[in-house]
């Protein structure tokens, strides 16, 4: 059978343009849902345990979960590689054929289909490209190109978001049609989130000003702008359903919770005195919990007092929020007469790693564990206490580059 003509969509516009290109139908992208990775639905190859062990670990250029933290894949500087979180388990390797980077990769849940960018000194694609690779075929079926670099991308079922630094377009999946193309602000760490179980989707980047957050409701037709911080946003994260919106500024000092669904502020908490940058923020499946990364060392776990169920009926007043009382300053004053550091919300539960290395967090399967991967190689499993709170317990570690040696190369 001759090879599929590929079909070539326009998605041009005078201030910048970009191209897609379909080498064929796409493939099904049926997830596998629960916990447990089946290769056989996701069409990866099952590991090999006699496998000789390499002589030197790659350099991890790229780190990322999945939509619900069950897996987690890493882009490296030959190839990718994936691994179950929960209980921790290389799954599957992919070596290119070809030496070259992965700078930036994206999972679609457990399925064979993954988005790739690339990176790195020699990197493997383009650092203007999408490359939409089906690792069933072990080929790519489509790619995305743009005139310049991209910083992020986000996949849904029915949706692919490329970021760059001052756009973010939106693709139809199965066809690659640009259905939506927004300006945002300088964004060179490509800040965009994306609700992953609700539909019509809700997204949020940056807006135009710095520190302003914008909101698309694609179910309303609605766009909102909010002013979530003084300072440049440094990170975000969104609850799978999309209600809740969790924001950090360049300061790292404060996060505040908002309402996505209407922009008002539901929360604040502090993750410390000191400036740092962070690295991650997410949330527990349930919205009980918001789990903080940074530069400093240590993971933050935040008990959150709403919950993403019932913010439908919260009111829009901004200061039954802000202005409550905070029993957690532990001084018998009122909260209104302290500076705003003294009642400032603080963390129930915190794990210490070495500084020097990126590490992103999520949370486990179990209630109450967090996961933690670094760029160094490391992956930490740790477990907190919902009432004492304190130092997280260490279950699981991990150097997750030396754990896939036994797997055999795709």
């Amino acid at each position: 059978m001759a090879s599929p003509t590929p079909l070539t969509f326009s998605a041009c516009s005078s201030a910048s343009s970009s191209s897609a290109t379909l080498y064929s139908i796409p493939p099904d992208t049926d997830c596998v849902s629960d916990g447990s990775f089946s290769s056989a639905a996701a069409g990866f190859a099952p590991p090999v345990e006699d496998a000789a062990p390499t002589a030197e670990d790659p350099s991890v250029y790229h780190l990322s979960f999945n939509q619900d933290c069950g897996c987690f894949v890493a882009g490296l500087d030959n190839g990718f590689r994936i691994y179950n979180t929960d209980p921790f388990k290389a799954l599957f390797r992919r070596d290119m054929d070809s030496c070259g980077g992965i700078g930036l990769v994206a999972m679609l849940f457990r399925c064979n289909v993954l988005c790739f960018v690339g990176g790195g000194p020699e990197p493997l694609y383009p650092a203007n490209k999408v490359m939409i690779w089906d690792d069933h075929l072990s080929r790519c079926f489509g790619e995305l190109s743009f005139r310049s670099e991209v910083r992020n991308v986000k996949i849904r079922r029915d949706k692919i978001i490329v970021v760059l630094a001052q756009k973010v377009f939106v693709y139809n999946f199965v066809d690659l049609r640009l259905v939506h193309q927004i300006e945002t602000a300088l964004n060179s760490k490509g800040l965009c989130e994306v609700s992953h179980t609700s539909s019509p989707m809700l997204l949020a980047c940056p807006g135009l000003q710095k520190g302003q957050i914008r909101i698309e409701n694609y179910g309303s037709k609605k766009t909102k702008f909010v002013m979530a911080h003084d300072s440049r946003l440094a990170c975000m994260s969104m609850t799978q359903d999309g209600r809740l919106l969790a924001t950090a500024s360049s300061k790292g000092t404060l996060v505040r919770v908002f309402n996505a669904l209407d922009g008002s502020l539901l929360q604040e908490v502090r993750r410390g005195a000191d400036r740092a940058e962070i690295y991650s923020l997410a949330f527990s499946s349930d919205a009980h919990w918001l789990a903080v990364s940074s530069d400093k060392g240590t993971i933050h776990v935040f008990s959150l007092k709403v919950d993403s169920g019932s913010l439908a009926t919260l009111s829009n007043d901004r200061s039954q929020v802000v202005s409550a009382p905070n029993p957690s300053n532990g001084l018998g004053i009122s909260s209104r007469v302290l500076p705003k550091y003294f009642s400032s919300e603080w963390s129930v539960a915190q794990f210490r790693l070495p500084e020097g290395s990126e590490y992103l967090v999520g949370f486990g399967q179990q209630k109450n564990t967090v996961i933690i991967i670094g760029l160094n190689g490391s992956f930490y499993r740790c477990e907190f206490d919902s009432v004492k709170g304190g130092e997280m317990t260490q279950l699981e570690h991990h150097n997750y580059l030396s754990a896939d040696n036994f797997l055999k190369p795709g």
